[in-house]
């Protein structure tokens, strides 16, 4: 097998690979083995028939196109291998020559990693974030957890008032036809929750139990129903049951019932102090986020378009693995969503360019820099990935192999410069 690399315009390049006749003509005796019990010769019984036989008969390209498809990716990775070439895309094959007696040739089109020209990546400036705690984040967070630990009683002795958990019984009607998906029976509506299209929950606030009554509204002229955008409608409503939440005393009680704690000011003191660390990652976060796109907005970088498509489908797949790991195929997705896969690529389409140019100015700081993963940074990676998956040592080492193990010095050299970067920004207003 020999390979050629072609360079073209956009960030693109060719490979033209070649494979020996003798090596296509071994994939066109496999693709025969395959076959032949599928294929009738006069004469023969199935499986029986020479290859030179069937050849004579349906022309000796019978083979070649399952051959092709033997030959392609093995060669293919052969000469990613030896071209030398940083590749960053699928490859886009074409069939150049597929003749009896003569090597096969194919060519791939592929996007090659582009050149990064850094502008300013050190004391580069970005606002600083309040990461302050006040008294009235920590009683919010407190009266969340109220919230969260609060008794639903039910009430029989007053109307419905705002926050109420209710049961309801509604019918739809415009112009005085009942339409379509409008009707519910023993419905479960937080007053104020927002459920509701706007100004049906407000209208049940004075509403008593057992008696019917009517709200008028109006469907937001974005309504996802298209029959209904716009259309005025009356509601005939019946409200069943009111329940209140009865919030925990805010007490010492409390405390020790939520916490590890027994007292409500030790409760409250461990409440701040996990809202300040929360509040420290996010600013760690944002910060590295303002840092990188600054950097990104001075540096000059020539994307190609086939490293984009390539990123969007890597990302789209991504999703499709964690809603699969929920129970939920990608297909079911689509129809639930009525989204289609190519509306999902575009709609992932700024993340991708996003993560494209992060990593390769990141990558570009790295080189400047002299930025590497020694061989403790990745024996420490190692053991996470060991305490992570509860598996051996030296099996995590086998399991990533040399390919993974490349990728993951590679993402040392990465993180190593996103704290450089991080730790040279200047912060201010």
């Amino acid at each position: 097998m020999s390979v050629k690399v072609e360079k073209l315009d956009g960030g693109m390049a060719k490979l033209i690979i070649e494979v020996a006749e003798a090596d296509f003509a071994a994939a066109c005796e496999k693709a025969y083995q395959k076959q032949k019990n599928k294929i009738t010769i006069p004469g023969f019984r199935k499986g029986k028939a020479p290859k030179a036989m069937i050849e004579k008969m349906y022309g000796k390209e019978i083979f070649f196109e399952d051959a092709a498809n033997e030959v392609i990716p093995d060669a293919y990775d052969k000469a990613y291998e030896e071209c030398g070439e940083d590749i960053v895309s699928t490859p886009k094959i074409d069939v150049v020559q597929l003749e009896a007696g003569k090597p096969f040739i194919f060519s791939a089109e592929v996007a090659l990693k582009p050149e990064v020209t850094l502008g300013k990546y050190k004391g580069v400036k970005v606002e600083k974030i309040d990461t302050a705690v006040s008294d009235e984040d920590v009683d919010k967070a407190v009266e969340e957890e109220r919230e969260r630990n609060a008794r639903s009683i039910a009430v029989t002795d007053r109307p419905v008032k705002d926050k109420d958990d209710i049961i309801l019984d509604f019918e739809g009607f415009v112009d005085g036809v009942a339409f379509n998906g409008g009707k519910g029976e023993n419905y479960p509506l937080t007053i104020g929750s927002g459920q509701f299209i706007p100004g049906f929950e407000d209208q049940l606030i004075g509403k008593e139990i057992g008696t019917e009554c009517e709200v008028n509204v109006t469907f937001p002229e974005d309504y996802q129903a298209e029959e209904l955008k716009g259309k005025a409608a009356v509601f005939k409503c019946t409200v069943k049951e009111i329940k209140e939440k009865q919030l925990p005393d805010l007490d010492d009680e409390f405390a020790s019932e939520v916490s590890e704690f027994d007292t409500l000011d030790e409760y409250k003191a461990d409440v701040r102090k996990n809202l300040e660390d929360k509040k420290q990652a996010e600013a760690k976060n944002a910060k590295e986020d303002a840092v990188i796109k600054a950097i990104i907005e001075d540096a000059k970088m020539d994307i190609p378009e086939a490293m984009i498509e390539t990123q969007k489908r890597q990302m789209l797949e991504e999703f499709a693995e964690r809603i699969q790991s929920q129970g939920l195929n990608f297909s079911q997705y689509m129809q639930f969503t009525g989204m289609t896969a190519e509306q999902m690529m575009e709609q992932v389409a700024p993340q991708a360019m996003d993560r494209i140019q992060s990593r390769l100015v990141l990558e570009a700081v790295a080189k400047a820099e002299n930025l590497t993963a020694t061989d403790e940074d990745f024996d420490k990676e190692v053991d996470k990935l060991a305490e992570s998956y509860k598996m051996e040592k030296d099996k995590v080492v086998e399991m990533i192999g040399e390919e993974g193990k490349k990728q993951l010095l590679e993402d040392i050299a990465v993180s190593k410069a996103v704290e450089f970067v991080t730790e040279n920004a200047k912060e201010g207003k």
